[in-house]
Formats: structure tokens, sequence, C-alpha cells
């Protein structure tokens, strides 16, 4: 039996193309680096990128479509879940929905050949630069020409049950993002965020969130369909006493 090619140079194609985008993210390193907010040209007015994500659905996070005010299933069924009146179901479907992480582009420096990578930070971090920029006596630190660098100082956990720790300071002085035409130039030419997290369709995140509820059937081509419960059983019981839990499923975004 011969090698399939085709297939082979497919996933080569995916898996370099998987190491690119890890490129473009700045993860801190322990220690103190700096960075430098630069606008993102996809959308010059704002550089705060806020994106909602499902950590908890696949095998993979995945980029939850009311980041971009589109249908989201899984928001679908968590409301549901929500107004059941059922404790269980409220804490189910407040597991489920997507959680905020906000990205903006930048430049690191000493690394700026490298091009403008995409930071990612939760709530702390987000309010703290949007304080900082809304005070006059810093004003617009994302500014090409008379923004400000940002010491970042990551601090990994020291143990169980603690959490790593992200410190930052703006620095006081203004400076010009680069005096390096090569460096102005790839700020210019900066990926969109969706290339790094492409928007899934309806349908993927449907089936993420049945394999999710019913794991046993993940990996099996068949499925079985049990017959609809009467109107007038409450969507609690819908929820909580089916055995099959895909069917839970379907009867409550079919209702």
């Amino acid at each position: 039996m011969s090698l399939d090619l085709d297939a082979i140079k497919a996933k080569l194609n995916q898996l370099t193309t998987t190491n690119d985008r890890k490129n473009n993210y700045f993860r801190p390193e322990p220690g103190k680096q700096r960075v430098r907010i630069v606008p993102y040209v996809h959308r010059k007015e704002n550089p705060f990128l806020e994106m909602y994500f499902h950590y908890d659905i696949a095998k993979r996070s995945m980029l939850s479509p009311i980041t971009f005010g589109n249908a989201d299933p899984v928001v679908e069924f968590a409301e549901k879940l929500k107004k059941t009146g059922d404790k269980d179901d409220w804490v189910m479907g407040r597991k489920i929905e997507p959680k905020m992480r906000t990205y903006v582009p930048v430049i690191v420096r000493g690394k700026e050949s490298e091009g403008v990578k995409f930071w990612g930070f939760g709530k702390t971090i987000y309010s703290e630069l949007l304080s900082i920029i809304a005070d006059p006596d810093y004003g617009d630190i994302t500014d090409l020409m008379n923004g400000r660098d940002i010491d970042v100082e990551f601090t990994p956990s020291e143990g169980p049950g603690q959490y790593p720790k992200t410190a930052i300071r703006v620095k006081p002085n203004t400076s010009a993002a680069t005096e390096d035409k090569a460096i102005a130039k790839s700020i210019m030419d900066q990926p969109k965020i969706t290339d790094l997290f492409p928007e899934p369709t309806y349908e993927e995140l449907e089936k993420a969130l049945q394999e999710w509820m019913n794991p046993e059937n993940a990996d099996s081509d068949t499925s079985s369909t049990n017959e609809s419960k009467s109107k007038d059983s409450s969507t609690t019981e819908a929820v909580t006493k089916k055995t099959d839990v895909a069917e839970a499923f379907n009867d409550l975004f079919n209702d």
C-alpha cells in the first residue's frame, strides 16, 4: 500500500501553520520584559480586542461567535439551563459560558525584528491599562510616535493552590515605537486576530457541545434518538432525568 502523499503534505502544512501561529503570541516569561502596545491596524480606533472563548467544551479552546455578535449554540444552551430553576442546571450553564480574554498587538523590546505579537490577559490587567489610558497624565500609550513602553513582570506559581502573577508598570517617558523602517512596516503588516483564532461555525460548536455532554458517544458514527417527552414535563426534568444527555440538548434547542 503506497503512502498518501497528499495527506502527509496537508498534515505538514497544518503543523507549520500551528507553529506560525504560536510565534504570533506574546507570553510573558518569568522576570521582566518590556513591550509596546501598537495600534491594531485592522481597527485603528481601539487596539483592545475583547475575545470570548470556550475552554471547557472541546479538547481545545474555541472562539465563541458572540465575539463578533454572531449566534453561539453553547451560549443559547447555557441561557436555557440557567432558566430552568434548578441550581445544578444554573451552575452548569455558568460553567459552559464563554470567558472573555483581551488581546492587544505588541512589539517586544529586544525582539522587534520578530514583528507584532498578540498579548492576552484577563480582567485585572485590562482594567489597569484602561485606567492608565484614561488618566490625562498618560493618555494614549499606544500612540506610535508619543506612546509609552510597558514593563511586564511575570511571577510563576509558587506551589499548589497558588496562581501566577503578572504586574505591569508603564514607563514615564514617551517615545516612538520604532525608528526602523523595517519594523514600522512589520507593524503595518500585522496579522488579523482571526488568523490566530478562526471563528468556528454554528454546527462545529453544536457538535462539540454534544460530545462534551455525551462523551461516550463522541467517537461513534451512530446516534440513537428517543421519543420526545410530553410538553407537560419541565425543562429541568428534560435536563436532569433523561439518560441520553444529547437528547436533552436537542429538546432544549427545539422547544
